[in-house]
């Protein structure tokens, strides 16, 4: 068996910030770090959202981590926060390979072997949610091909921006928060800018996703936002401030899922993102989107959706990246259609 780094060419990294590799898997800029919160400094050094992907012909693949941090995470399994997931396969063709986590809290190293057909295929590992990545290396049988992995129908990247549900909380794998699910659907590259706790619509991380090269971007900090003032004084603001670096981008304004838990405040905090959209709309805007968390987990068995009726669970975000995979598909395919 012969190792590879997975930093190493043709293995491709997806939804981190290159120029930091191979030594940090952060999803913000360093310089940025000491211009956001803490709250938002600690969790972008998680990968969550991050991917790493290759093809290879290997029928043996054994995959080692190695964590900086592991810790308890009171609503989020072992196999969430610390977990990574594989996959075999692109596109349409995409099937679960396994997980790869540490044994207990107090470990920091995971590996899985797994073994495929001799077929080159794509590989993709779905990085942690809560802790820090030190490295990841793979063993390939000797005589094994190593390519680049098949590019994504949409490789220009979807980006997320918003709170732990965002984040992927709390979901039992990475794999199957709703951005995830919605990645392998689409066959779209995606970054997770879902900070728990922390994303609060500051204007440094407006302009610094205004910068970006995306192809949509999906707006859901509703739930971050401390009081229905603070979302009325940021959200329009920080869609203004997208928009008037990227005129053309499609934008989709979210408000939060779990509408059951305070439905008074949550149609309040609605209302104040329709609002966004409204005068976006008046304004002549033909990119922005807006779609209501309260049809997320449906009209049945709602309370089974979430942990403890605010984050959801695997079913919750199955149901949420379920309703919005139509509207997303269209953004990405006709832009001006909806």
């Amino acid at each position: 068996m012969k190792p590879y780094p997975c930093t190493q060419e043709p293995i491709k990294i997806y939804g981190l910030q290159h120029h930091l590799l191979p030594h940090r898997f952060w999803r913000l800029p360093e310089e940025m770090l000491g211009e956001v919160s803490d709250g938002v400094a600690k969790r972008a050094k998680s990968p969550v959202g991050g991917r790493i992907r290759f093809r290879t012909d290997s029928t043996k693949i054994t995959i080692h981590v190695k964590l900086k941090n592991n810790y308890v995470d009171w609503a989020i399994p072992l196999s969430g926060s610390a977990g990574s997931d594989v996959y075999i396969g692109s596109k349409l063709n995409i099937r679960y390979a396994g997980l790869i986590a540490p044994k207990s809290y107090e470990e920091t190293t995971a590996l899985l072997t797994f073994e495929k057909n001799n077929e080159l295929e794509d590989i993709t590992i779905h990085l942690p949610r809560n802790v820090e990545l030190e490295d990841m290396v793979f063993e390939l049988e000797d005589d094994a091909h190593l390519e680049s992995p098949t590019p994504y129908t949409f490789e220009l990247p979807m980006v997320f921006y918003g709170s732990s549900i965002t984040e992927g909380g709390c979901a039992t794998r990475p794999a199957n928060a709703y951005t995830a699910l919605l990645s392998r659907w689409l066959d779209a590259d995606y970054i997770n800018l879902g900070f728990s706790g922390a994303a609060k619509g500051e204007p440094e991380i407006a302009a610094y996703i205004a910068g970006l090269a995306m192809s949509v971007f999906i707006m859901d900090y509703d739930h971050n936002a401390p009081t229905i003032e603070h979302l009325e004084r940021t959200h329009e603001p920080f869609f203004k401030e997208i928009r008037r670096d990227q005129p053309e981008l499609p934008v989709l304004l979210l408000t939060k899922p779990d509408f059951d838990l305070r439905p008074e405040e949550a149609a309040q905090r609605r209302a104040i993102i329709q609002r966004t959209y409204h005068n976006a709309k008046a304004a002549g805007d033909e990119f922005v989107y807006f779609m209501e968390g309260e049809r997320f987990f449906g009209d049945t068995n709602r309370e089974s959706c979430t942990i403890e009726g605010c984050h959801p669970n695997d079913l919750g975000f199955m149901r949420m990246a379920e309703v919005i995979y139509p509207m997303l598909d269209d953004m990405l395919r006709y832009p001006k259609k909806i």
